[in-house]
């Protein structure tokens, strides 16, 4: 459960990443915009001379976006969305402090104070150190070196060359923005150590994750293979095929987890097996979580590679009927394939987080004891929940546990069965992978029950309920929809979760046409079939628990290391309003 708090920790960060605006033309439009209101305030205010305004502002203005250009050439990446982005954060500063300063004279009926102008430039060049260290890959000595070149730069258009040397003076500026450059110095040298020992650099790891948004995640890989471990992973196939047919239909339980994050690792590894197995098969959501994540597209290409090593385990012609047991909140859907039992998991359309590994090994151990072969176990995956409650997980085991009581006494039929996808329909969106969506179709003892599954991050609450109805207005059984958990993304959501659930934007009513229309595809695709039981055990790296530990920790110190400085900066700027 530990590992689970802390990927949750983590995935709550998220957030944090939405503060950056989400298009660099904003961040362009807006600096420009702050930039003109700290040039008005300047001379309508503090200087009072209103006739060199006309040319002051388009003077700052071209400074300000040559000095950004400039900018992104000295940081590691050469990036210019960054570039702007910290212009436009720390040119805010800069007005702040000025305003401040003709609000504090107007309050405290005083006259306004040249200071501030020298204060607010100087504060500009502190919050340049922050994210020069923390985001930019700077050494905390090169970003002393730069960090005064774009505020010094609009200061000396910004103010009359006479009036520089006795604003820069400004003993009380130059005390308070002596004082700031030393507290970003500070904290930037103690948020970079915030996770040791686990964690040599915070900032090094902020660095790679932001270079992985921008589908540069060699850094990122490269940090997370460092600290992956190798272990066995095990990979169950259902294959359904007919007598001719080599490749046949797949449905495929792979132990390991989509993740971490897109584009990184394993992120797209459903698509990647769909794409391997000529997109004839549903990979299913296992009972597994992210220690599992493979780290880098090394390992996935090995892990891919080996799935051809998969070996026979057992076979036959006939299946059981379905069944479905429902306990409160939890249902079980199971078949029987011979002696393998395949059962499908669900909350929804209450939801739940991934099914902890205990609940596993306590299906698994108690299919054993009913003597059955090999249990094949989906988490459905269809709703968006929290961690699975201890009653909500007990009534899961009890529905799972009559499932396989049920099942022993099912009669066995031969199977017919048809299959279809969406590859060859235009049902791009953004809360769909690039898998799209599939439809399998059973028929037993001359009746038909349909599977769906979707490449998608979990579904909306509820979704898969309207879909189920809506098949059964057409007389039509849908037994689940499962999702892969994918964790690509089409578009970076902007949302605190990080990734658009199958419905949110798409809806239940065209998701029903889009799986209808699959379904009655896959129901004229129908034949006898024969199955296999499939399984494949191979050694990759994985992610493992410590990572995600170490990760969380160093995120929550040097959260609370920023709130302390914060506080302080805060209570030290009010000082100088007083003054």
């Amino acid at each position: 459960m530990e590992d689970s708090d802390d990927v949750s920790n983590i995935h709550n960060r998220f957030s944090l990443t939405l503060v950056n605006p989400s298009s660099k033309y904003f961040s362009l439009v807006v600096s420009l915009v702050v930039s003109t209101v700290t040039v008005l305030a300047t001379y309508l205010a503090y200087l009072q001379d209103f006739e060199q305004l006309w040319y002051r502002v388009p003077m700052v203005l071209g400074v300000l976006v040559v000095s950004q250009l400039l900018d992104s050439k000295l940081s590691k990446k050469k990036e210019y969305s960054k570039s702007l982005h910290s212009s436009l954060f720390g040119n805010m500063l800069w007005t702040v402090t000025i305003m401040m300063g003709i609000v504090a004279s107007i309050v405290l009926q005083k006259d306004i104070q040249l200071f501030f102008i020298t204060f607010g430039m100087i504060l500009f060049a502190a919050f340049r150190i922050g994210i020069y260290t923390t985001t930019l890959g700077l050494s905390l000595k090169k970003a002393w070196m730069i960090c005064f070149i774009q505020p010094l730069a609009m200061f000396f258009v910004l103010i009359p060359h006479d009036m520089w040397f006795s604003i820069l003076s400004e003993p009380i500026g130059l005390g308070y923005g002596a004082a700031f450059m030393i507290i970003a110095s500070a904290w930037s040298w103690i948020t970079d150590r915030a996770g040791r020992p686990g964690m040599e650099s915070t900032h090094k790891t902020i660095q790679a994750y932001l270079a992985s948004q921008g589908n540069d995640f060699e850094d990122a890989e490269k940090l997370m293979e460092e600290r992956s471990t190798e272990t066995k992973v095990m990979t169950s196939q259902l294959k359904i095929s007919t007598t001719n047919d080599e490749n046949g239909f797949r449905i495929v339980l792979p132990e390991i987890h989509p993740g971490p994050y897109h584009p990184v690792g394993g992120s797209n590894i459903p698509y990647q097996i769909y794409k391997k197995l000529s997109s004839s098969a549903m990979v299913m959501h296992s009972i597994s979580d992210h220690a599992l994540n493979l780290p880098s597209r090394n390992e996935v290409e090995n892990y891919l590679e080996n799935l051809k090593n998969s070996k026979v385990k057992d076979e036959g012609l006939k299946c059981t009927e379905p069944v479905v047991v429902q306990v409160n909140k939890a249902r079980v859907t199971g078949l029987l394939f011979g002696n393998n039992p395949l059962l499908f998991l669900s909350l929804s359309p209450h939801g739940m987080e991934d099914i902890p590994s205990y609940m596993k090994t306590e299906i698994e151990q108690y299919a054993k004891n009913r003597n059955y072969s090999r249990t094949m176990i989906v988490d459905c995956h269809n709703a968006m929940g929290e961690e699975i409650s201890k009653e909500d997980g007990e009534d899961m085991l009890s529905a799972a546990k009559s499932c396989l009581d049920t099942l022993i006494s099912k009669e066995s039929y031969q199977i017919e069965f048809g299959y279809a996808n969406s590859d060859d329909m235009d049902v791009w969106t953004e809360d769909l992978g690039m898998g799209g969506l599939g439809i399998s179709c059973f028929k037993i003892n001359e009746k038909k029950y349909f599977l769906g599954w979707s490449d998608s991050n979990n579904m909306e609450n509820g979704v898969r309920e309207k879909i189920v109805d809506n098949f059964s207005k057409k007389d039509y059984k849908l037994l689940e929809i499962c999702t892969s958990d994918t964790h690509y993304a089409a578009v970076k959501p902007r949302n605190k979760n990080g990734y658009y659930q199958l419905g949110i934007i798409t809806g239940a009513d065209k998701l029903s046409k889009w799986f209808l229309d699959i379904a009655k595809r896959s129901e004229s695709t129908m034949k006898s079939v024969k199955f296999e039981i499939l399984e494949n055990e191979t050694k990759v790296k994985a992610m493992g628990t410590g990572i995600y530990e170490d990760y969380s920790k160093a995120l929550d110190n040097s959260l609370r290391i920023t709130k302390m400085f914060v506080i302080g900066c805060v209570g030290l700027f009010i000082t100088s309003l007083f003054l």
